[in-house]
């Protein structure tokens, strides 16, 4: 039996209105007008006012959107110093992303920077944001100002914008622009191992210094680099969006998966 059988006749578990408004969605009231104007379902059947859910098996919706509504999740925006490096623990005693940020609850950093890279970085106890915000699948774009050597012709640019031929492959289009003469803002949705310095590469212009100015819907000019800041609810809200907003007619990616463990 699915989760929808093990929780639909429920007289346990937090009721939903409640569940939804621990995530920052509203108050109470409108978490229940939520409910009752049939915009929130429950493992994909649409929820009743009265609904109790089980927070650690039950899949909650709103306007199609996932909602990660279990306890205890955590959500930190990092400004990431060149020479840090973006997993818990590094053989070589370098300095991580995750010494950053507080020690508990534990946490992991949502994709990587390399460790000459800059700039903003999640970190998250959340395994299926995680999981969301990083598949190809999703395509959840990514910003970087690349200060390069040269300045790339409009040639160059183009050959950026329609896709590069690189050793694992071609890379997707991409959006760039170029902001002064060798600063590039190029916009990728695509998560390859140093993509935007190899893709630079490609055309003959190396990467200098490279950034990541945006997550995204998330940005932060004011964040210093080396520090961190909660994302808010309504920050994390606009991630869920944008995770689940390239997800095609098949429905969610999530349909038939199990929960990923972190």
């Amino acid at each position: 039996m699915g989760s929808s059988g093990r929780s639909a006749g429920r007289d346990d578990g937090d009721r939903l209105q409640k569940v939804l408004a621990r995530t920052g969605l509203g108050s109470r009231r409108a978490c229940e007008e939520l409910i009752a104007a049939g915009r929130v379902t429950v493992n994909g059947e649409v929820a009743e006012l009265g609904r109790r859910v089980d927070v650690d098996h039950d899949r909650i919706e709103v306007d199609g959107v996932p909602v990660s509504v279990r306890p205890g999740l955590v959500y930190y925006l990092l400004n990431k110093p060149r020479g840090v490096v973006s997993t818990a623990d590094d053989p070589q005693g370098r300095q991580t992303v995750v010494s950053l940020v507080p020690a508990e609850p534990r946490v992991h950093p949502v994709g990587r920077l390399d460790a000459d890279t800059e700039g903003l970085l999640i970190l998250t106890n959340d395994g299926e944001l995680t999981y969301r915000l990083t598949h190809p699948r999703f395509g959840v774009e990514k910003e970087y100002l690349a200060q390069v050597a040269g300045t790339p012709s409009r040639r160059a640019v183009r050959r950026l914008r329609d896709g590069v031929e690189l050793d694992d492959g071609p890379t997707a289009p991409a959006r760039v622009a170029l902001v002064a003469p060798n600063l590039l803002r190029i916009t990728i949705h695509e998560g390859r191992n140093r993509q935007v310095r190899r893709m630079c590469e490609a055309i003959g212009h190396p990467v200098q210094r490279l950034v990541r100015s945006r997550i995204g819907p998330i940005t932060d000019r004011k964040l210093r680099p080396g520090t961190w800041r909660e994302l808010t609810p309504a920050e994390v809200r606009a991630l869920e969006r944008a995770a689940s907003a390239s997800v095609g007619e098949g429905g969610s990616s999530w349909a038939g998966r199990a929960r990923p463990r972190r």
